[in-house]
């Protein structure tokens, strides 16, 4: 008997045909099974996310745990992203031309292996090359998420289903915040990859449980596919090294940064030379730098780095301030709260037409929530924060769905492009982040310079009121100092903290600021853009109808 050939076309009924080669199709399913496939669906996204989000969340405790520097503990969430970032290049061709079924149980049992790798890690090394496997391997449960959603939605409301797919793992970062503590203090560190290891092993047993349909296969490596691989993952590597690490180590004054950065973009140049010469490039370049595209990409950056003002700013704010997670679990709740509602709305209001109006609604919303932490002083804490960080959250899961589903057009089309879009989404959604957190970063670690400089000439014991507040920080230490000249010095000491305290309050204030700035001159440009649009189509249909009709040869 004759062994079929598993890159043969299958025949599909119309419903059943999948989108994209890679893709599962989308047979008839009874609603249990729809419920299924929904719940599985959220579940590996939230477990991927969850991945990273557990350890950016609790960077100050590891540090502790691991008896690292801040600078050296950085390396942990960078490395991550490291290997996210790069695998992205390869994941979409592995699932055209393995199956989804290989592609789904092989990367959730290494899943599984390297968070069981991670329980063995005993200091910050082998925890670094731990989390850059666990970058890689976790880059497939986005992905697989969104397509097990699909399966849970009919037909009509497919769009519903990526959004969900797509938004959910938003969710991560104010989960992990909310029950990390208690992780914490199970076995230190070890009981946040215990848990890690448990919705892993629960998810692994529910794919393998309920399976995705299978799709079509074609053979889609080349040789030349792995050059690319091995110039552009080390320079993705080293940029994302940079802007991890530039605000802690600083950018002017390490020298390594600037031969990362300057290695860096050698290698991603000559990945980009290597493409643009390809008859089937890896990387579509002459795609990608398509002015619809190339815009797309600018808009979905700018928004990551305007919502890193939510962990870099308002949550940078309160650390601060010395609020820890468990004070902060309100403040999580009201972000989980926001992320949502914005899924909710954009499943129930995302029509293909009006793709660019959900962008529009995040911006302004974005606008409203930077300006109202904007008003943050030394007795803001969390709860003064709840309803703009609310918005915050409702922003990101708002424009996000749309923004994803403005480029699949081009993807459907052309599906040699599925690769390129996707590691145009990755990396618009990881290095948006990471220059987000780095300008926001740099620009308060400048402005609290600045302030504590202006703050520091006014510190003089010839004004009365720096005087009276000496003498009643004398009276607060007296009992325990009796020693005059220990009593002085701790005083000054005392003021000098507040004054610091204040120069970082009101440069945290200069950033919710630039975060408002930097998100009006956003919309103004997206703006810009959709009137310039609407008046072509409108002067083109104007110029249609202005046209005689010929007359055919039997009229």
């Amino acid at each position: 008997m004759a062994k079929r050939n598993p890159y043969a076309p299958r025949e599909w009924l119309p419903h059943e045909k999948p989108m994209l080669p890679g893709s599962p199709s989308t047979p008839l399913h009874s609603p249990s099974k729809r419920i299924a496939f929904g719940i599985i669906g959220l579940l590996i996204s939230i477990t991927g996310a969850l991945s990273n989000a557990l350890v950016s969340a609790n960077l100050t405790n590891l540090q502790g745990t691991f008896g690292a520097y801040s600078n050296e503990i950085a390396w942990l969430p960078a490395v991550y992203v490291m290997g996210n970032i790069s695998i992205n290049l390869l994941l979409v061709k592995f699932r055209q031309q393995f199956g989804l079924r290989l592609f789904t149980e092989a990367f959730l049992v290494l899943y599984v292996i390297v968070a069981f790798f991670h329980l063995l890690a005993n200091d910050l090394s082998s925890a670094i090359i731990v989390r850059t496997a666990h970058g890689m391997v976790g880059a497939a449960l986005s992905s697989l998420g969104i397509y097990y959603q699909i399966q849970a939605w009919p037909a009509k409301h497919r769009l519903k289903a990526l959004v969900i797919g797509i938004t959910a793992s938003q969710l991560a970062i104010p989960l992990a915040r909310l029950f990390s503590t208690e992780l914490l203090q199970l076995q230190e560190w070890r009981g946040l990859y215990l848990f890690e290891l448990g919705l892993a092993m629960i998810s692994l047993g529910c794919v393998l449980v309920v399976k995705l349909p299978p799709g079509d296969r074609i053979k889609a490596f080349e040789k030349m596919d792995f050059l690319t691989f091995m110039l552009m993952a080390p320079g993705m590597a080293l940029l994302c090294a940079v802007l991890s690490l530039g605000r802690i180590e600083w950018w002017f004054s390490t020298p390594w940064l600037g031969v990362a950065l300057a290695l860096a973009l050698v290698l991603i140049v000559a990945a980009i030379i290597v493409e643009h010469n390809r008859k089937n490039p890896l990387l579509n370049t002459r795609w990608l730098s398509n002015g619809t595209i190339v815009r797309l990409g600018i808009v979905m950056i700018m928004m990551r780095i305007l919502l890193a003002e939510q962990n870099t700013g308002a949550v940078g704010f309160l650390q601060q301030l010395g609020l820890l997670n468990d004070q902060m679990r309100g403040l999580a709740l009201a972000i989980i709260a926001g992320v949502i509602c914005g899924m909710i709305a954009s499943a129930l209001t995302i029509k293909p037409t009006h793709l660019s109006w959900p962008i529009v609604v995040s911006l302004v919303v974005m606008i409203v929530a930077s300006l109202m932490d904007a008003q943050s002083n030394p007795l803001t804490r969390a709860h003064n924060l709840y309803f703009s960080q609310f918005l915050l959250g409702f922003g990101s899961a708002f424009f996000l769905g749309p923004a994803m589903l403005l480029g699949i057009g081009g993807v459907v089309t052309q599906p040699k492009n599925l690769v390129s879009f996707s590691v145009l989404f990755g990396m618009s959604q990881n290095l948006g982040g990471l220059i987000g957190a780095a300008i926001l970063g740099t620009f308060q670690t400048w402005r609290e310079k600045y302030h504590s400089s202006l703050l520091g000439d006014q510190l003089s014991q010839l004004d009365p009121n720096v005087t009276e507040r000496l003498s009643q920080y004398s009276s607060l230490f007296s009992s325990q100092l009796p020693d005059s000249v220990l009593l002085s010095a701790q005083s000054s000491s005392q003021l000098q903290t507040v004054a610091t305290l204040q120069a970082n309050v009101l440069a945290y204030n200069d950033t919710y600021l630039l975060t408002a700035a930097l998100a009006f001159i956003t919309l103004i440009w997206v703006l810009y853009r959709l009137t310039r649009l609407r008046y072509i189509n409108w002067r083109q249909t104007k110029m249609n109808a202005a046209q005689p009709v010929t007359p055919t040869e039997n009229s």
